[in-house]
């Protein structure tokens, strides 16, 4: 397991946000960018990872369902972070996504990673963490980001100790 990506080790309360604002996925896209330890004071790479971002939508949208959204770019982001990084965002009425079960996203885990190895490893590893229907619950109704972090880090411990 020394090499295995954990998603617990990704994730930093300084990045999450238990209470996204934006109307739409662009606003939400914004404020999840904001929140990027390392590029959150530089515009042109919040910018950059933006357009990446909407690339990436346009092709297909990144809403997984079940209200959940794995925003990321389409390819990895050389030079934009030194290591991957996960930005977990909570939106109470949830915004409309494109997500393959029709229902608006209400969790929303943005990746950023500078290699492609990683980059799929880390979606692959969020997904299967996700299908968790428990943890999706106690992510919608947590009320702070250190137990938001916690729950990530238990739900992940248990699936890959099975």
């Amino acid at each position: 397991m020394s090499n295995t990506i954990r998603l617990a080790d990704l994730l930093s309360p300084a990045a999450m946000s238990l209470q996204l604002a934006g109307k739409d996925r662009d606003a939400v896209l914004e404020e999840l960018t904001r929140l990027i330890p390392g590029i959150e004071e530089q515009p042109a790479a919040r910018a950059t990872l933006l357009r990446a971002l909407h690339e990436r939508e346009q092709l297909h949208s990144t809403g997984i369902g079940d209200g959940v959204a794995l925003p990321h770019a389409r390819n990895a982001l050389v030079g934009l972070v030194d290591k991957p990084v996960i930005v977990f965002g909570r939106h109470d009425r949830g915004v409309a996504y494109g997500a393959v079960d029709g229902k608006p996203a209400q969790l929303f885990f943005l990746i950023v990673a500078p290699t492609v190895t990683q980059h799929l490893g880390i979606l692959a590893r969020i997904s299967r963490v996700l299908n968790n229907p428990r943890l999706r619950q106690a992510l919608l109704t947590v009320d702070r980001p250190e137990r938001a972090l916690a729950l990530i880090r238990e739900a992940e411990e248990k699936h890959y100790a099975a």
